[in-house]
């Protein structure tokens, strides 16, 4: 095998046991912390922003470290950071793997942010589903508790009720918060208005998996590694038709052929990939044929497509596209929390007509209602889940129409 994975994030999965902070000190385990607080606040959040250009692993690639400089510059002593561990994108579970083997680097780069930023709370948000990652954390913030690691910072984990629009960070705030998980109007931002009404950092679980990293080995080194728009590594959740489903960390100059045909071994025995959707459910699909492109987040926009959570579908040539964006349409109607009609009666719609594909029912009236809805939803929902609620259906057919013609009524 040619393509190797480049560990950051993920460099001590299978190294350590994940229950033991001893075990991560030995590893080198919050050196970085003690280096940070010896480095000037603004110029470590300078660093971060600026000299290493870490951009965000949750799907939006925002810069961190300007988040970061936008909540130390807030008013007001009281400021939160809080981890992003909802994950609750269909074949997205890179976060729930980081904190299963290794939950104190999550835990160390939360404990820098809270630093340069001046917070003294910090809350790690994980879908209620996720029991094992919850323990793991719970277990790891009272040794490093016990070690008198956390200092001032009040360091604690709250357990979603596993709601997908909690993926966005206003959602998930209102949820901390006690109330209905619905997006918020912006601005105000999160560091500017956030939890509890206080400037709040809202980063993702892989994000802070690489500031440690970063503080250690310096900006130049991550800045130097992967795409230098979009620096450092990336996780992928592989799972789908492929011979060996998993998480793999590569550097961001890598190409989608690398992530499914060298690491996940390819299309299983016998069969051929007919389609890949790259970056969860909201998100396109790409041929199977048209792999060799480039990962980086950039790079894939400028073509059209996202990277998103990093979530790698793989289906073979035996699969119905039609069946997929069924399972789709229905996952976000469930999922929908209501707040916006585009999104509510949209979805609602969208399922009625996509049933009728499926049944072998449907007429040209239900495609052009289809096609519709994906064109006012992208436009005029609320927030993202809307936005991109109909994403896969318009790419399955603009690839793919034969799968959807086929079932219409001649």
């Amino acid at each position: 095998m040619s393509v190797q994975e480049t560990r950051i994030a993920l460099r001590n999965a299978g190294r350590i046991n994940p229950e033991s902070i001893d075990d991560y000190i030995n590893a080198g385990g919050f050196e970085a912390l003690a280096r940070a607080k010896q480095t000037e606040r603004d110029r470590l959040i300078e660093d971060v922003e600026n000299a290493s250009k870490l951009r965000g692993r949750g799907g939006a690639g925002f810069n961190t470290g300007f988040k970061w400089s936008g909540a130390r510059s807030s008013e007001g002593k009281e400021k939160y950071i809080v981890c992003n561990c909802d994950e609750g994108e269909p074949g997205t579970f890179k976060d729930r793997y980081i904190i299963e083997n290794d939950p104190f680097t999550v835990i160390e780069g939360i404990l820098i942010a809270a630093y340069a930023v001046e917070a003294s709370d910090a809350i790690i948000y994980v879908r209620g589903e996720y029991e094992k990652p919850i323990g793991l954390l719970r277990g790891a913030i009272a040794q490093a508790e016990e070690r008198g690691l956390t200092g001032n910072v009040n360091l604690r984990v709250y357990a979603g009720a596993g709601s997908y629009v909690c993926g966005e960070e206003t959602a998930l705030l209102s949820s901390i918060e006690g109330g209905r998980a619905e997006p918020r109007l912006k601005p105000p931002f999160p560091t500017d208005k956030g939890a509890f009404g206080k400037p709040t950092v809202v980063n993702n679980v892989e994000t802070f998996s690489n500031v440690p990293m970063i503080v250690l080995n310096g900006t130049d080194w991550f800045s130097n590694i992967g795409n230098p728009d979009y620096p450092g590594t990336k996780i992928f959740s592989v799972s789908g038709d492929v011979k060996k489903a998993g998480c793999y960390e590569l550097a961001t100059d890598a190409t989608l052929a690398d992530v499914i045909l060298e690491l996940a071994g390819g299309a299983t025995d016998g069969h051929t990939i007919k389609a890949i959707q790259l970056g969860g459910s909201s998100c396109g699909y790409i041929r199977g044929n048209d792999i060799d492109i480039s990962v980086a987040f950039d790079s894939l926009r400028k073509a059209g497509k996202s990277l998103g959570s990093g979530a790698v579908l793989v289906l073979d040539e035996t699969r119905d596209m039609v069946l997929q964006i069924q399972q789709i349409l229905h996952f976000f109607a469930h999922e929908s929390c209501g707040k916006c009609t585009p999104c509510r009666e949209g979805l609602y719609q969208a399922c009625k007509r996509i049933d009728r594909f499926v049944e072998g029912t449907a007429s040209r009236d239900d495609l052009d209602m289809l096609l519709a809805l994906s064109d006012l939803m992208a436009s005029d929902c609320f927030c993202p889940l809307g936005q991109g609620a109909l994403t896969a259906f318009s790419s399955a057919f603009e690839l793919f129409p034969e799968d959807f013609e086929q079932r219409m009524v001649k």
